[in-house]
């Protein structure tokens, strides 16, 4: 097996077991833990994109040793992970834990994610799903560094402005990301992709609706969610969920995925 392929401290990730709830934003532990410097990021790396690792048996402990490489990378904040790590989502669009968590990942590492982010949404040859992680990552990158939101806002905002077979479905993920973002600026565009006929309407429902999502008008009566348009996307539990996090690692309990999904598949 890959254990035989790595080397302390690193190789240490192979044994350490199941995965907990994890607080990417003020989190040191693996730092403090395992000792883990620049040195070991080449190595990290290529344990986050070893297949073997990845179809290990589901009550092994490797099995959980990409999550905890890719904890450790964003701790390091190893820009040199950025790539490894966006070129992964159209691989690993099956693996729960991976999409959950890569925005968070990507957040963590900082700003410089933002490029190669902003060229994976844009190529028409990966599938929607995987297409929609680099929305939502471009989506948190604007929440926790305040100082990119507008840049972020306006790479969505530009996808808007383009159709391919897959965009119509895509189009409405980016809405219901500017929505969160409360990108009133974007407001033009999400209206103009709407007209056009770029956006799938079962996914996102109406002009109407978004526009009360931003804030721009008062909602009527005959709206589901006056307060908003995350009820929009219920009734399609594909959409990707952000990883709910508790403050620390190593609570009591597992991750609220962990116990029914020990392969880390989506179903």
């Amino acid at each position: 097996m890959s254990s035989t392929n790595y080397t302390p401290p690193v190789s240490n990730l192979l044994t350490y077991g199941a995965v907990f709830k994890y607080d990417f934003k003020n989190s040191t532990h693996y730092l403090e833990k395992f000792g883990f410097t620049a040195e070991q990021i080449p190595e990290l790396i290529r344990m986050i994109g070893d297949d073997e690792l990845h179809d290990a048996d589901a009550e092994s402990l490797e099995v959980w040793g990409p999550i905890h490489a890719w904890r450790s990378l964003a701790e390091l904040r190893a820009e040199t992970a950025i790539q490894p790590l966006v070129s992964l989502i159209h691989t690993l669009d099956d693996h729960d834990w991976f999409i959950d968590e890569l925005p968070q990942v990507l957040a963590q590492i900082g700003p410089d994610a933002i490029p190669a982010l902003r060229d994976y949404l844009a190529n028409p040859d990966y599938n929607t799903s995987a297409r929609a992680s680099a929305v939502n990552s471009l989506e948190v990158m604007a929440t926790q560094h305040p100082e990119v939101r507008d840049e972020c806002v306006s790479i969505l905002t530009e996808r808007l402005a383009y159709f391919d077979p897959e965009s119509q479905i895509l189009n409405g993920f980016i809405v219901f990301s500017l929505v969160e973002l409360k990108a009133v600026e974007a407001a033009s565009a999400i209206e103009a992709a709407f007209a056009g006929d770029r956006i799938n309407k079962d996914w996102c429902d109406n002009w109407d609706t978004i526009q009360v999502g931003l804030g721009l008008k008062e909602a009527k009566k005959k709206l589901k969610d006056p307060a908003g348009i995350a009820a929009l996307f219920e009734k399609h539990p594909e959409k990707h969920s952000q990883t709910q996090v508790a403050s620390g690692f190593g609570s009591p309990k597992t991750h609220p995925k962990a116990g029914n999904k020990q392969k880390k598949k989506r179903k």
